[in-house]
């Protein structure tokens, strides 16, 4: 192969059409773009525009609810944490924080922290510092020996009417 051989594939490169240049050509007069209106103007675009008739996307109900100040936790597994310190990426003799979870990649950085969830066996007696935890994940490392230390606040509790 040489270099004056080389090639595009063919059809790797369309023609842009040339239009408005003589009924014979086939794109003269409106130039595809049919007769007359709004649509055979240029910059128009309607999306979502049904002719005058109420829009699908007016036509739904709006529907949820997006809470700003609700907190997003990395959730972490017990056994997932079995599974490091097994591993090797995680000391089980050292107090874990979130930023030796992060940088072990047991989970991804999260702004509000991270959360221990129950599932799983924890047999290594471990000293935790996390955002927050459930109530089984807790019982399951006091169990093996271990202490778990929150750093966010617990949520109020209902008072009884």
């Amino acid at each position: 192969m040489k270099l004056n051989d080389l090639r595009d594939n063919e059809g790797a490169r369309k023609k842009r059409m040339i239009v408005g240049r003589g009924i014979g050509s086939g794109k003269g007069k409106t130039c595809g773009r049919g007769v007359k209106g709004q649509k055979a103007r240029t910059g128009v675009a309607l999306r979502g525009f049904e002719g005058g008739q109420m829009p699908l996307h007016r036509r739904l109900p709006k529907r949820g609810f997006n809470n700003i100040f609700a907190k997003e936790y990395a959730e972490l597994n017990l056994g997932r944490l079995q599974r490091a310190i097994e591993d090797g990426k995680l000391d089980a003799a050292k107090p874990i924080t979130t930023e030796i979870l992060v940088a072990a990649g047991i989970v991804a950085a999260s702004a509000d922290g991270v959360r221990l969830l129950g599932k799983g066996e924890l047999k290594a007696k471990l000293q935790l510092t996390v955002a927050g935890a459930s109530k089984s994940a807790i019982a399951a490392i006091e169990k093996a020996g271990g202490k778990v230390e929150l750093t966010a606040k617990p949520k109020k509790e209902k008072k009884a009417a």
